[in-house]
Formats: C-alpha cells, structure tokens, sequence
C-alpha cells in the first residue's frame, strides 16, 4: 500500500476501513434502542475519524521514538471522548482513554514486534489481525461500559 498510496493514502484507506467494517460488526453490540445501526455507525464513524486524526497528527509531527506511543494516547483518548459524549457518560471518558489505550497498544506493539520477526508479508497481515482484534476487543469494553453505565 505504501508502495502505491504514500504513507498518508495509506492511513487514509485504514481509517476507512476500519470505519466500514469496524462499525458494521460493533453495531450489533449496541443494545440500546436509540443507538441502533444508521446512528452508532454515524457515532462510530466521528470516534474512529477522530482516534485515526490523533493517531496521524502525533505519527507525522512528533517523529521518533515517541511517535507510535504518543499516537496511541492521543487516538485512544479522542474516541474515548466521543463515545462518553455520546452514550452521555463523561464520568466514564477516563475509563474508556485507559481502557482504548492499553488495547491500542497490545494490539499494535505486539503486531508490530511479530512483524519485524519475520519480516515477511505474512507478518504484516498478522499485525493487521492482532491489531484489529486487539483494539476490536477494546472499543466492545468500552461499548459495554457505557451501554451499562447509562442504564
């Protein structure tokens, strides 16, 4: 991909992505009546816009050692925030940053660890699976969370 799309266009094309697979599969999570499909994907949508715009903005503009790390609060911390607005649960936002943020970072520092062992295409699909269900598991906590915590 980055052969083809840059680094950005790449990103780019995760983000939408995971948008249109992630909100379809974690819609069926959502118990909550008002929250059904066309208005969770349109929340899960913003959530994941704003965690991919985190994530980018500390990629591109910090560089280094800290990047990755930096990334993975700042993007955890945005969808933390917009899924506390908007199951209207803010007392929980903390909860969700820490919650989105250890499954983040699991999922994409041990990708990436077995990516660089073997160094192979095979590698960089299981980062994409372990980080998918590593961060999949995470935003499911934090739909559960909330789900529980306005009821």
């Amino acid at each position: 991909m980055y052969t083809h799309l840059g680094v950005v266009g790449a990103y780019v094309l995760w983000t939408v992505l995971f948008i249109a697979l992630g909100g379809a599969v974690l819609s069926s999570l959502v118990v909550v009546e008002r929250w059904r499909f066309p208005k969770f994907y349109l929340l899960f949508g913003l959530a994941f816009f704003c965690y991919a715009a985190g994530w980018m903005f500390a990629y591109f503009v910090v560089r280094g050692a800290a990047d990755e790390w930096l990334g993975s609060l700042a993007g955890s911390v945005l969808m933390a925030l917009v899924f506390a607005a908007g199951f209207r649960v803010m007392r929980s936002a903390l909860k969700f940053a820490v919650l989105l943020f250890l499954a983040n970072s699991l999922g994409y520092f041990l990708g990436a660890w077995i990516y660089f062992s073997l160094r192979s295409p095979a590698g960089m699909l299981l980062w994409g699976v372990i980080y998918g269900v590593f961060l999949g598991a995470g935003i499911a906590a934090v739909l559960h969370y909330a789900q529980r915590e306005r009821a």
